[in-house]
C-alpha cells in the first residue's frame, strides 16, 4: 500500500501518521516548504504542493499511490484534482484503489437543530460549503466512473493535541458565547485518521459523518476545559451582543445535530465519543499543547 495525503495539516497529517504502521510508503504535501522538515520528523516523506503545479517528484509519487486522501480545500475553480488544466486522474494514478476526500458537515447548512444524517439534504450556506458540495460530487462521479471506492468524509469541528479548548483558555482567547439551543458538532483528529484506516482496509466508498455522539452548546466545552484546568471560566457573552468576524457569525447561523450511525453500524469504534472523555484524556496525558 502507497499512500498519497493532497494537504498534510492537522488533519492530513494525522492520517498519514496514522497509516505509517500499515504502509509501504506514506507521502503528504504541503504549500509552504517550511513545513517539509516537521512533516519529515513525523515520519512522512513531504513534498511541496501548491494545489496547481505537479512536480515530477511528486507525479512519481501519484503513479504508485494506491490509496489517496484528498484533504485540499477546492476554491472558485473546484477541486484541484478535478480542474481542466489537470491530466485526468487515470493518467495521474494508475494504481489507484481507493480515496478518501475530506469534506466537512457545512454541507448541510441550517437544519435548526435537528438531527441529519447523509441522506439529508444539502443547503450549504457560505461560498466555501457549496465548494465543498460540487467537489463532492467530482469525487463520487469519478469514483463511479473508475470503479473505484469514493469515501466522502464529511467531518464536524476538528480539535486535538495543539488545537482545542484547553490552548484558548491559556492564551486568553477562550469565550463563553451564549446563544439558546445551538449546539456544534465536534470530532478529535485521532478519530478522523482511525476512520480513514477503517474505510480504506475494507475497501468502503460512499458518504460517512465523522463526528462524535454528542452534538452540545460551545459554552459547555469552554466550562468542561476551565473546570479541568482548575481555572474560572470567561464570562458569558450573549451571541447578539458579542463581537464577531462575519465568518465567525457563519458558524453560528446554521445548527444542526449530526449523526455518526452510518459509520458505527459498519462496525468503527469512536476513541473519543464525546468531548468530556476527549478533553479528559488531553488533559491527563499532558498533550493538549501538542
Amino acid at each position: 500500500m502507497h499512500v498519497l495525503i493532497l494537504g498534510a495539516g492537522f488533519s492530513g497529517s494525522a492520517i498519514a501518521e496514522a497509516f505509517l504502521p500499515l504502509a509501504q510508503s506514506v507521502t503528504g504535501t504541503t504549500r509552504s516548504e517550511d513545513k517539509v522538515a516537521g512533516l519529515r520528523q513525523r515520519g512522512i516523506d513531504a513534498l511541496v504542493y501548491d494545489g496547481a503545479n505537479i512536480s515530477p517528484e511528486l507525479a512519481a509519487v501519484m503513479k504508485r499511490a494506491t490509496h489517496l486522501i484528498q484533504s485540499i480545500a477546492p476554491g472558485r475553480d473546484g477541486d484541484p484534482m478535478m480542474r481542466p488544466e489537470t491530466p485526468p486522474i487515470a493518467e495521474l494514478m494508475p494504481n489507484l484503489k481507493w480515496v478518501g476526500y475530506l469534506s466537512t458537515v457545512g454541507v448541510y447548512g441550517d437544519h435548526g437543530g435537528a438531527w441529519v444524517t447523509e441522506e439529508a439534504s444539502l443547503e450549504p450556506v457560505s461560498a466555501r460549503s457549496v465548494e465543498r458540495v460540487a467537489a463532492e460530487k467530482a469525487w463520487l462521479a469519478f469514483g463511479e466512473e473508475s470503479n473505484i471506492p469514493v469515501a466522502v468524509l464529511r467531518l464536524s469541528g476538528i480539535y486535538g493535541p495543539g488545537r482545542n479548548a484547553f490552548c484558548n483558555l491559556a492564551a486568553g482567547t477562550a469565550r463563553r458565547l451564549i446563544k439558546p439551543n445551538q449546539v456544534f458538532n465536534r470530532i478529535r483528529v485521532e478519530d478522523i485518521a482511525a476512520a480513514a484506516v477503517f474505510l480504506s482496509g475494507r475497501s468502503i466508498g460512499g458518504i460517512f459523518n465523522v463526528t462524535d455522539h454528542e452534538p452540545a452548546p460551545p459554552q459547555d466545552v469552554v466550562a468542561e476545559a476551565a473546570r479541568l484546568m482548575g481555572v474560572a471560566p470567561p464570562p458569558e457573552i450573549p451571541f447578539e451582543t458579542a463581537e464577531l468576524s462575519p465568518m465567525a457569525r457563519s458558524f453560528y447561523g446554521e445548527n444542526k445535530r449530526v449523526s455518526n450511525k452510518r459509520l458505527r453500524d459498519l462496525g468503527f469504534v469512536f476513541r473519543f465519543p464525546d468531548y468530556r472523555i476527549s478533553l479528559a484524556d488531553l488533559w491527563s496525558g499532558h498533550h493538549w499543547r501538542g
